[in-house]
């Protein structure tokens, strides 16, 4: 386990280190620094604010994604995720998802494996929610090269869904039989994956992932104006779609110089200087990197124990 570990380490630093030179190259140290000093940070306030206002769909939608029978109050599930996200900024590899588990399960009492199947299907609702709106969004786009593999992964996403509703829980039965501790952790699971079963709790899902996205993507665009980049709305989607599409491959704790990048490369798509984008994204990445660590330490503060 210790040298799985370490060999993930590794891949992570590689993926930040390759990702970390493409956001800096071409881009020119004093012009970044000109470029900060002349950005108008008033336009941060309601992007921060709209940016909120995403993460407290989010909060909803993972309650949502419960079953009505073992769902947590909404309070214990928003402290759990913003713990969750503060811990996806401090440590590599996503471990967040486990600490937010840990945390709801302290606080609400939930299975860790019914939680762990509601974090997995957040995550392939996110990325096939994302791509949705991205596709949605072409006709007023412009050309991105990377569009047939995201169409291709989408499709793989979906055929995951699609099986995962038509399967359920019968090929586990047969199994869990024979193991009474199987029988019940699968139990568990089914339960986390109500949502691929029930057609209200799965349409909820769907449609607050693709507003949560719709505002984050908006609150990305409020920050573009501070930056006076002069780019439509949609562009602000595009930026979300690179981010979230990169957040795919390990990288250092807070995906540190993969989100740069990412950044970079959409607004390359519309000629921004490359001074410009990073000076942009450093403050992008400020943004949603220093609110939930201070967020998720308030969180930590003030959760007690289930009773």
């Amino acid at each position: 386990m210790t040298a799985r570990r370490v060999a993930l380490g590794l891949v992570a630093l590689g993926f930040t280190l390759f990702f970390g030179y493409i956001a800096v190259r071409g881009a020119h140290p004093e012009e970044v620094r000109e470029s900060l000093r002349d950005a108008n940070a008033w336009w941060l306030v309601p992007s921060f604010i709209v940016l909120v206002a995403a993460n407290a769909v989010r909060a909803v939608r993972w309650q949502q994604l419960f079953g009505a029978e073992t769902r947590p109050p909404l309070g214990p599930v928003t402290s759990a995720m913003l713990i969750g996200l503060a811990v996806n900024m401090l440590l590599p590899l996503r471990a967040g998802e486990a600490a937010r588990i840990v945390a709801l399960r302290r606080t609400a009492g939930v299975s860790r494996v019914e939680s762990l199947g509601t974090v997995a299907l957040e995550r392939v609702l996110d990325v096939f929610c994302l791509l949705l709106l991205l596709f949605a969004a072409l006709p007023w786009l412009p050309e991105i090269n990377w569009l047939r593999p995201a169409a291709v992964l989408a499709f793989a996403l979906a055929a995951v869904l699609i099986a995962l509703a038509i399967v359920g829980e019968r090929p586990f039965h047969a199994l869990a039989r024979r193991w009474e501790r199987l029988e019940h952790l699968w139990h568990n699971a089914g339960r986390g994956l109500v949502g691929l079963r029930r057609p209200r709790i799965a349409a909820a899902g769907f449609l607050l992932t693709s507003l949560s996205w719709i505002l984050v993507a908006f609150s990305f665009w409020l920050a573009m104006l501070a930056f006076d980049l002069d780019l439509p709305p949609v562009a602000g989607l595009l930026v979300l779609a690179a981010v979230g599409l990169s957040l795919i491959l390990p990288a250092a704790p807070a995906a540190l110089g993969v989100f740069e990048a990412a950044v970079v490369l959409a607004l390359e798509a519309y000629d921004v200087p490359r001074s410009e984008a990073l000076s942009y994204a450093f403050v992008l990445h400020a943004l949603n990197l220093f609110p939930y660590l201070i967020a998720g330490a308030i969180a930590v503060r003030f959760t007690r124990p289930a009773r």
